[in-house]
């Protein structure tokens, strides 16, 4: 049986390895660098599988980011997908609270998961406004 030399081993590994690592997130990027990079790493995924339509898609989304993005603007507008989701989390509470005082269970059970799935919006939307 033939051994593989170290070199050719090592890189056999690194070709195998690339597309796992330009498919992470490059760290430190953010607002509309981080955007277009995301877009970036799933057009290499459809042009991998074979989908075109999908990379046309990508590759349209991406020239129009570039040309429109402003890290302001996005900021800005996560900002704005986080003041709705408190806002819808507050109603959903208010709802809750009226199901309670009316001691209906399927309306509270109902209002339970419509709150808790506000509130899931929320947590998505804050972490949005991390990136």
């Amino acid at each position: 049986m033939k051994s593989i030399s170290p070199l050719a081993l090592f890189t056999l590994c690194a070709v195998l390895a690339a597309p796992v690592l330009a498919a992470e997130e490059q760290p430190g990027l953010t607002g509309c660098a981080a955007k277009q990079q995301a877009i970036s790493v799933q057009i290499e995924q459809a042009r991998s599988h074979g989908n075109a339509e999908q990379q046309a898609g990508l590759e349209k989304a991406l020239s129009e980011v570039k040309a429109n993005c402003t890290d302001a603007g996005l900021r800005k507008e996560r900002e704005k997908k986080v003041l709705d989701a408190r806002h819808e989390v507050s109603q959903r509470t208010k709802d809750l609270d009226k199901a309670m005082k009316k001691g209906d269970s399927e309306k509270i059970n109902k209002r339970k998961d419509k709150l808790a799935e506000a509130n899931k919006e929320l947590q998505n939307a804050l972490q949005e406004l991390e990136k």
